[in-house]
């Protein structure tokens, strides 16, 4: 999800009760929760798609669990005694507590994993261990409905608790948080329904099918299923299919046997897809692809070029 996400759900579980637990209780929660992002570094030495196969893994893992709120507690209980000893530190602020700061920090990033987990492009929770991919296809990676539910949770929480006392503040953010897992729980039937229970209904049953989730309209879902060979989409313009499916307008290729040795982004691009096909470019050349991202407006994010390999048309199977 994205880190505004992050961040509301971060400072919600603080207004929910924890923030008493410890100073510096809501910092903890807030960059514990967009702390896994750090990853995001990679881009300043991987190349194009390089960080599709990067990004999402080790630093959303086990090991990262343990070390980064390990880290970030360490990092705000050093500026807690440096304000001390230089006379800055706010009178008003609760003692830091250096044990509740790292399962504050814990908690704060185990919500990340666990909100990245529900969206179409993946998360390898057990790196290290495995570099297995895992998709909730529950929810846009930009959720405005749960920002307007999340942030009107905090907002109310806060405003509740200046007027009313930090007991009814404290029970507006669980309401809130109750509330954003109905929201979830609600889309996840949504999916559930749309991948595999009306897919059932097609003619050939599709061998795979994704239901992802659309931006502002929550309730609808882009279909995307592969049957003999190809994928096909609800979303899309092109070849059709059946039932309302078409295929890419531009000429599918098959994937060359090879094409992970073609470069370290497309190894990159294979090892992260999730729904890969090949398209023609205009040279005649390949053009790796995923069908999650082929709207227009991401798809040449979310491709790479083969230009060694020329395109051998995929028939219809």
């Amino acid at each position: 999800m994205d880190n505004i996400t992050h961040s509301l759900v971060g400072a919600l579980i603080g207004q929910a009760g924890l923030k008493r637990r410890t100073g510096l209780a809501m910092p903890a929660l807030v960059i514990g929760a967009n702390l896994p992002d750090v990853d995001a570094a990679c881009f300043f030495w991987l190349d194009g798609a390089e960080h599709l196969g990067f990004r999402r893994g080790i630093t959303h893992g086990p090991f990262a669990w343990a070390l980064l709120p390990l880290v970030l507690a360490l990092a705000l209980w050093a500026f807690d005694r440096w304000q001390d000893k230089r006379g800055t530190r706010p009178d008003g602020r609760a003692p830091v507590d250096f044990g509740w700061l790292y399962w504050l920090s814990l908690i704060g990033c185990l919500t990340h994993p666990a909100l990245d987990w529900l969206n179409v492009y993946g998360i390898r929770l057990f790196e290290p261990f495995s570099s297995q991919w895992f998709y909730g296809d529950t929810l846009f990676i930009l959720d405005v409905w749960l920002w307007a539910l999340l942030g009107v949770s905090l907002w109310r929480s806060r405003r509740t608790e200046k007027r009313g006392g930090a007991g009814r503040g404290e029970l507006a953010a669980q309401v809130g948080l109750g509330l954003m897992l109905l929201y979830v729980a609600f889309n996840g039937l949504l999916s559930d329904y749309a991948a595999y229970h009306r897919a059932k209904l097609y003619d050939p049953e599709p061998e795979i099918a994704i239901a992802s989730p659309v931006p502002l309209l929550f309730w609808e879902r882009e279909r995307i299923i592969r049957s003999g060979g190809r994928w096909y989409s609800t979303a899309w313009e092109g070849e059709p299919f059946a039932n309302g499916y078409f295929a890419p307008a531009a000429t599918v290729c098959r994937i060359p046997a090879d094409a992970a040795e073609a470069s370290d982004e497309a190894r990159a691009f294979l090892f992260w897809s999730r729904a890969p096909f090949a398209e023609k470019a205009a040279d005649g050349s390949v053009i790796l692809r995923d069908a999650r991202f082929y709207d227009p407006r991401a798809r040449d994010r979310f491709s790479v070029a083969l230009p060694s390999h020329k395109c051998e048309e995929l028939d219809d199977e």
